[in-house]
């Protein structure tokens, strides 16, 4: 349900608001969180490019979530990586079908779609501040 690259995201995301204010360099977060360096310079640019990490280069430099970007739902993280993929209500039948809903529904359809509702109402209601209390 949801890339590799957006889950990456998340975790980079989460050590990062464990340690606010705190600039940490790209290696550092690669080593803590077991992301490969070179892809998560891909991540991180990505952040940056979307305002919600700052990034600044030298001694003393690294990463830091941006304070406004701290109360963005994390359905904005992964809509930046997965776009509309990220959107729970996008999911599709379960089975495949090109038709599925209430009036024709699959075997699993009441499953699937209290599934997708639990999910897009954690990705609504977790903020990237959310994150940081598990990343510890």
């Amino acid at each position: 349900m949801v890339s590799r690259t957006s889950r990456y995201a998340l975790r980079v995301l989460g050590y990062l608001v464990g340690r606010p204010g705190q600039r940490v360099s790209g290696e550092t977060i690669s080593e803590a969180t077991g992301i490969p360096s070179n892809y998560l310079s891909k991540v991180l640019a990505q952040l940056r490019k979307q305002g919600v990490v700052d990034a600044e280069k030298g001694w003393g430099g690294g990463f830091v979530v941006r304070d406004d970007a701290l109360d963005m739902p994390i359905r904005d993280i992964l809509r930046i990586f997965d776009g509309e993929d990220a959107d729970p209500d996008r999911r599709g039948c379960v089975f495949g079908l090109p038709r599925c809903d209430a009036s024709n529904p699959c075997p699993l359809h009441a499953y699937w779609e209290r599934i997708g509702e639990t999910l897009t109402a954690m990705i609504d209601r977790t903020r990237v501040r959310d994150l940081g209390q598990t990343m510890q």
